[in-house]
C-alpha cells in the first residue's frame, strides 16, 4: 500500500482553501493518487463522531440492557459493514461517484435515484450532527460559563455550526479531508479520555427494561426493540452507500479491489469505538440521571453533561465540535456535488448551499416542531429501506457485468446528451428500477420500530421488524429474474460477456447532444 498522505482532487500546488472545481465528471488518472488507507480515514472520520454516539445510545432508549445493546450494536455494525463495503469498488473502476455509476443499472435518467438517496442521507446525518453538536456546545457552555439554555441559544448554536460545516463543504474535498484527518485522531483521543472519565460509574450489569420480573406485555417487546435498535445502528454504515464513490473515485483503477473493499469494511468496524461509548454512557445516564432517557423526551447530550466530571466538560465540547464537523462535511459534500449534475444551472457551490439550506430547515423543524428521536428513527428507517435495495441492484449489476463499465457512457446525463450503452428505454432501465422500488416498498410496509415507525404490515411477524431481510431478498431475486426474463443489450457487458444473465443483440442508440458527434457512430456500430 502506498504511503501517499492525501486524497487529492487537484494538483498538489493548490491551496487548502482554494475552492474545488471538479464536479462528477471522471477524475483524470493523473489526479487519482489516493490509497485504500485514505478511504479508511475519510469513511471512519465521518463516523467517529459525537452523532454516532447518539445513535449508539438508542439501544438503551429502546429499553435494552448493556449486554443486549452491545449485541444489537455488533449485529448492526457488522451486517451494515458487509452490505456497504462492496460499494467502494465503483469509484476506482469508473472514476466518478456512485450515483453516476448507477446509470449502468438504472439507466441514464434512473441515476437520479442515487441522487435522491444521497439527499435523504445528507439531510438526516447533517441534521444529527448539528443537533447533537449544537446541544453539546450549549450544554457545555452552560456548565462552564453559565450560558442560558434558551431557545435563542440553541438557534444560534445550530446556525453557526451549520454555517461552519457548509463553508468547509463549499471549499471542497481537500478541505474536507483536512478536517477528517484532524477528526480521526483527536476524536479517538477524546473518546479514550471519556472512557477514563466514566470508568468509575460504568456498570456493565445495567439490566434495562426486559428483566425476568417484567410483565408479559413488556417482555413481548424485547425482540422488536432489539431488532429496531440494530437497524438504527445499521443505518450508519448503510448511509455511506451513496457516498463511498465520492471518495474512492480518487483511488487508481488498478488498485486491488480486495484492499478497497477491506478499507471500507474496516472503517465501519472501527466505529464500534463511538457506538460503544454512546451505549456505555447511555447506560450510566439511565442509572444516575434517568430523566434524560425518558422515552417521551430523551436527551442524551444533556444526560452526558449531567454525569460528566467537571474536567470533562471542555473535552465534550471539543468532541462535539470536531466530530460534528466531520460527520456534517462528509454528509453534505457528496450531495452538493451530485446535485450540481442533476440541476445543470447550479454549480457545485450553489448546489451545496441549496442542500445545506434544506437541511438547516429540517433541523429547526425537527428540533423545535417535532419529536427529535422519532424524526431520527424515521429517517434512519427510510435510509435503510430505500438505500439497501439500490445497493443490491448495484452490486449484483457489478457482478453480472463482471465489473466492466463504459465510463464515457456513464456521463451522458451529466453532459445533457442522449443515447449510448445505458440509454435502455428512454433513459430508464426498468429492470433495475422495478427491483429497487418494489423492494423499497416492501421494506417500508414491513418496518416495525416500536414507538417510532410501524408500517402497515409491520405486525405480521409478531412485531419483529423483518423489513431488511425481505427487501434484500426481494431486490436480489427480482433483479436477477428480470435480467433472465428480459435480457439487456449485449453492448452493456464487457468482452467476457454476461454472468447470471442473458443478453440480446440490439443496436445501441448513438450518443447525441453537446460534444457527441465524434463518438456516436462508433457506439451505433458496436451495438448493432
Amino acid at each position: 500500500m502506498s504511503s501517499q498522505p492525501a486524497l487529492s482532487p487537484a494538483a498538489p500546488s493548490q491551496s487548502l482553501t482554494e475552492v474545488e472545481t471538479y464536479g462528477v465528471e471522471r477524475i483524470p488518472d493523473a489526479d487519482r493518487t489516493a490509497t485504500p488507507l485514505d478511504l479508511f480515514r475519510v469513511a471512519f472520520g465521518g463516523a467517529n463522531t459525537f452523532s454516532t454516539c447518539v445513535l449508539g445510545a438508542f439501544p438503551i432508549l429502546f429499553g435494552l440492557s448493556f449486554w443486549q445493546g452491545l449485541a444489537a450494536t455488533l449485529l448492526g455494525v457488522v451486517v451494515g459493514a458487509l452490505i456497504l463495503c462492496p460499494m467502494a469498488v465503483f469509484g476506482p473502476v469508473n472514476g466518478t461517484n456512485n450515483a453516476v455509476a448507477s446509470s449502468a443499472h438504472l439507466g441514464v435518467h434512473g441515476r437520479v435515484v442515487g441522487s435522491f438517496l444521497s439527499l435523504l442521507t445528507a439531510v438526516a446525518f447533517f441534521s444529527i450532527s448539528v443537533w447533537s453538536s449544537g446541544d453539546a456546545l450549549v450544554g457545555g457552555a452552560h456548565r462552564l460559563f453559565g450560558l442560558e439554555q434558551s431557545t435563542l441559544s440553541y438557534v444560534v448554536a445550530y446556525a453557526l455550526f451549520a454555517g461552519l460545516v457548509l463553508a468547509v463543504c463549499v471549499y471542497g474535498f481537500r478541505f474536507m479531508l483536512f478536517v477528517n484527518k484532524i477528526a480521526v485522531t483527536s476524536a479517538t483521543v477524546l473518546f479514550l479520555l471519556g472512557a477514563i472519565a466514566f470508568a468509575g460509574d460504568f456498570d456493565p450489569s445495567y439490566a434495562g427494561l426486559f428483566t425476568s420480573s417484567a410483565d408479559a406485555a413488556t417482555q413481548s417487546l424485547f425482540w422488536p426493540s432489539f431488532i429496531g435498535a440494530a437497524l438504527i445502528v445499521l443505518s450508519n454504515p448503510v448511509s455511506f452507500g451513496a457516498f463511498l464513490g465520492d471518495w474512492s473515485r480518487y483511488i487508481p483503477a488498478n488498485t486491488p479491489r480486495r484492499k478497497v473493499v477491506g478499507a471500507a469494511f474496516l472503517s465501519q468496524i472501527a466505529t464500534l469505538l463511538p457506538f460503544v461509548f454512546g451505549l456505555a454512557t447511555a447506560s450510566i445516564i439511565a442509572t444516575k440521571a434517568p430523566k434524560y432517557v425518558d422515552p417521551s423526551a430523551p436527551d442524551f447530550v444533556g444526560g452526558l453533561l449531567a454525569i460528566s466530571p467537571s474536567w470533562f466538560f471542555l473535552p465534550v465540547c471539543l468532541l462535539a465540535l470536531i466530530g460534528g464537523m466531520s460527520t456534517g462535511t462528509t454528509s453534505l459534500y457528496g450531495t452538493g456535488l451530485d446535485f450540481s449534475s442533476v440541476f445543470p444551472r447550479l454549480s457545485r457551490v450553489q448546489a451545496t448551499f441549496l442542500v445545506g439550506v434544506v437541511s438547516i430547515a429540517f433541523i429547526f423543524i425537527g428540533r423545535f416542531g417535532l419529536d427529535l428521536v422519532q424524526s431520527i428513527s424515521t429517517f434512519a428507517t427510510m435510509i435503510i429501506t430505500c438505500t439497501t435495495p439500490w445497493m443490491v441492484v448495484m452490486m449484483l449489476g457489478f457482478y453480472t457485468r463482471r465489473g466492466w463499465y463504459d465510463p464515457d457512457a456513464l456521463q451522458v446525463f451529466n453532459r445533457r446528451q442522449r443515447g449510448g450503452r445505458y440509454w435502455f428505454s428512454h433513459g430508464w432501465n426498468w429492470r433495475g428500477m422495478t427491483a429497487w422500488w418494489v423492494a423499497a416498498v416492501v421494506g417500508v410496509l414491513f418496518t416495525n420500530i416500536p414507538g417510532q415507525f410501524v408500517g402497515p404490515l409491520g405486525d405480521l411477524a409478531n412485531g419483529v421488524d423483518i423489513s431488511l431481510p425481505l427487501s434484500l431478498a426481494v431486490a436480489a431475486v427480482l433483479f436477477l429474474s428480470l435480467l433472465r426474463l428480459f435480457p439487456e443489450p449485449r453492448a452493456v457487458y464487457g468482452p467476457e460477456g454476461a454472468r447470471l444473465a442473458r443478453t440480446v443483440e440490439v443496436p445501441v442508440p448513438p450518443i447525441t447532444g453537446p460534444g457527441a458527434t465524434a463518438v456516436a457512430p462508433a457506439l451505433a456500430a458496436e451495438g448493432s
